[in-house]
This record gives structure tokens, C-alpha cells and sequence, in this order.
């Protein structure tokens, strides 16, 4: 596993009208990724953008775009996100009666597969679907809405998922969301979390670069 650790800064916490604006800080600032949820209103009760602001944001991001699909019909509807120019696509094991079909879907079309589990789901239940992912997601807040507090269980998931890669032989990354902060981040980096979603504690602070180095500094300090 490797030790540095990755940014994914949430686009769901910034100025929506200044977006490429908040996109163009945070890349030049060390971002590694841009973070965009797509929520629909039914599997999560809020409703934020769809494919045709991802196929905007693809034109001026230098970034990969990491979309995380929080929808109910992502297995019917994947191809907009593929198409709109999605670089990962996290797709939800709660919402994906043909996970393995889209998993495949994603990787055919170019793009990283991505898995991802709620709070209420332990993470055996993608172990049938592990071996195909580049990243799997550990939410650390119920989804649906930024500034959330962190559910500290989230920290012994993402340990039991490092050891259950572990004992399969394999190494996808491991990204966390919800709640990451400067004092959480050292928490779920030292259990082998290494891809950081922050939307507030970045989008929101009055320095939106300096936060979030100071939350990769936090984290990789915590990596023995």
C-alpha cells in the first residue's frame, strides 16, 4: 500500500458561481482529484448536478474528475457519467441490484471502478466485487448533505477492509468521506485510508488551499 496520501477535495462545498474558479485553487494548490457527488433526491435526500455540469467541469479540470454516484438508477445510467467525462465513478452497493455488470460497464468504458459503502453497511459486503475496483469508498457520514460530523466506526471499517484486501492479495485504494477534518484525518489515514474527501473543511475555510494541505500533513503524519 502506498503511503502518500491523496486529496479529493468536494466540489459539493464550494461557490457554485465560481466554480471553475474554486477548481482551478484547489488543482494548483496539490489536489490530486476533483470530487463531484451527484445526488438525486431519492437514494439520498438532497439533489445536486448531473451530467451536463460534469461535462462542463471536464473542459477546464486538469484534475481526474472522481464522481460518486449517490443515485438509484446508476446501473441504467452510467454511460451519462462516462460519457460527461467521469475519470472514476463510485458507484453504491446499497443501489446496485447489478453491481458486478456496472463495476465492468465503468472499466470497459475507460474509467476507474469504484465501490463504495454507508455507514450501516459492514464492508463484507463488497468482498464478491473487491478484486475489480481501483478504490473502494467508506462513508464516514449517512450521504445526502456536506458538513456533517464524522461517525468514528467509519475508522475500524476502513482497518477491516485494509486487512480483508490484505488476506485476498489485493490493493485498491481506499478513500474515505464525510466529516474529515484535521483532527479525523489522522484517524483514518493510520488505519490505511489514503484518498481524503473534504468539502467543508476546504470549500469552506476563508484559505481553501491552505486547509487542505494542512489535512494532508495531519493525515500522512499519522502513517507509521
Amino acid at each position: 500500500m502506498s503511503d502518500r496520501i491523496l486529496m479529493a477535495p468536494s466540489i459539493l462545498s464550494a461557490d457554485f458561481t465560481r466554480l471553475a474558479e474554486a477548481i482551478e485553487l484547489v488543482e494548483a494548490g496539490g489536489a490530486d482529484y476533483i470530487h463531484i457527488d451527484v445526488m438525486d433526491g431519492h437514494f439520498v435526500p438532497n439533489l445536486t448536478i448531473g451530467p451536463p455540469v460534469i461535462k462542463s467541469i471536464k473542459r477546464i479540470a486538469t484534475k481526474p474528475l472522481d464522481v460518486h454516484l449517490m443515485i438509484d438508477n446508476a446501473d441504467s445510467t452510467i454511460d451519462w457519467y462516462l460519457d460527461a467525462g467521469a475519470d472514476s465513478v463510485t458507484v453504491h452497493v446499497e443501489s446496485c441490484p447489478h453491481l458486478h455488470r456496472t463495476l465492468m460497464r465503468i472499466r470497459e468504458a475507460g474509467a476507474s471502478p469504484a465501490v463504495c459503502v454507508n455507514p450501516a453497511t459492514p464492508v463484507d459486503a463488497i468482498i464478491e466485487v473487491l478484486g475489480m475496483v481501483d478504490m473502494v469508498l467508506i462513508m464516514s457520514v449517512n450521504p445526502g448533505f456536506g458538513g456533517q460530523a464524522f461517525i468514528g466506526r467509519a475508522a475500524e471499517k476502513v482497518s477491516e477492509l485494509a486487512w480483508m484486501c490484505g488476506e485476498l492479495g489485493i490493493d485498491p485504494l481506499i478513500q474515505i468521506d464525510g466529516g474529515i477534518t484535521l483532527e479525523t484525518a489522522p484517524l483514518v489515514s493510520a488505519e490505511g485510508a489514503r484518498v481524503l474527501v473534504a468539502g467543508n473543511a476546504v470549500f469552506g475555510q476563508s484559505d481553501p488551499v491552505a486547509a487542505m494541505q494542512a489535512i494532508r500533513v495531519a493525515a500522512q503524519a499519522a502513517i507509521v
